[in-house]
């Protein structure tokens, strides 16, 4: 799916009137079938604009396409079939916690199917292998029919990223895809999902805070500060110097730091006890 941004700004509904925009508007162009991911500082822009990329908000101003069209101009029952071409991975998968795994993961296929075919799948899982394939690329087959509340919070965020195996979606939207992952997790669940992307030949748009893993996975970066576009470069041409600036003041960010501990207060001198006799 081809995207077309034209001085596209946001502004969340609940914001103070005073507050600063989401995002200030910015032109991009991304490919069909191209992987970008986009990094930045906390509140930088970036869950705000894959919600926009996602129809979940709508631009304050400027102009949106997917596929050369306007998504806003189109009557409500096509702008729905559209939204269901898009997939969005929140940062925390909105999972039932009594869920089956393998329910979860086929979920990712309803927008492809009727009321009647969703509802039967709650119930009856219709193409178990599927779900056992996609999970297995995660390193989850064995929690197939695991349920949701016993996963840990790592195992929950990849069944998030297996749905989208099983999309039937032309655009991924993946928000903060590894927060909850290792090491060792992050870099393989980073490498299937870019791997699914392409062997799809979906479209692929992930926001990170591993700025290693972007420069790592991803031929082309997107630097956002203070909803500003900052840079739009390929991977090999984004220096250090680059990242010292779109970070600055937010350091520990940047090199995966834990903000510093604040010292501990002095100890108070000890009381002077007197005794008369």
């Amino acid at each position: 799916m081809k995207l077309q941004l034209r001085g596209v700004a946001a502004r969340h509904p609940a914001a103070r009137p005073d507050a600063a925009p989401a995002l200030q508007p910015l032109d991009l162009d991304i490919a069909a079938g191209e992987q970008v991911a986009v990094i930045g500082a906390s509140g930088a822009g970036k869950t705000s604009l894959l919600q926009l990329l996602a129809l979940a908000m709508r631009p304050s101003a400027g102009t949106l396409q997917l596929d050369g069209v306007d998504p806003w101009a189109l009557p409500r029952a096509e702008l729905q079939r559209l939204r269901g071409r898009l997939f969005l991975a929140p940062q925390v998968p909105p999972l039932p916690p009594r869920q089956r795994v393998v329910t979860a993961v086929l979920a990712g296929r309803l927008p492809a199917m009727g009321l009647a075919a969703s509802l039967r799948s709650l119930f009856y899982p219709s193409d178990i292998p599927a779900a056992h394939a996609a999970l297995e690329r995660f390193d989850l087959a064995d929690k197939l029919f695991e349920r949701v509340d016993r996963l840990s919070g790592g195992e929950r965020q990849r069944i998030g990223l297996a749905r989208a195996l099983l999309a039937p979606a032309r655009l991924w939207l993946v928000d903060e895809p590894l927060s909850a992952l290792d090491p060792t997790r992050a870099r393989q669940a980073m490498a299937t999902l870019v791997q699914g992307a392409a062997e799809r030949g979906v479209t692929l748009v992930a926001t990170l805070h591993q700025v290693d893993m972007a420069l790592a996975h991803f031929p082309r970066i997107v630097g956002l500060r203070e909803g500003k576009l900052m840079f739009d470069l390929p991977a090999a041409e984004v220096t250090r110097e680059r990242l010292e600036r779109l970070y600055a003041q937010h350091e520990d960010e940047l090199d995966g730091r834990a903000p510093p501990a604040p010292e501990p207060a002095p100890a108070a001198p000890a009381p002077v006890v007197m005794h008369c006799r």
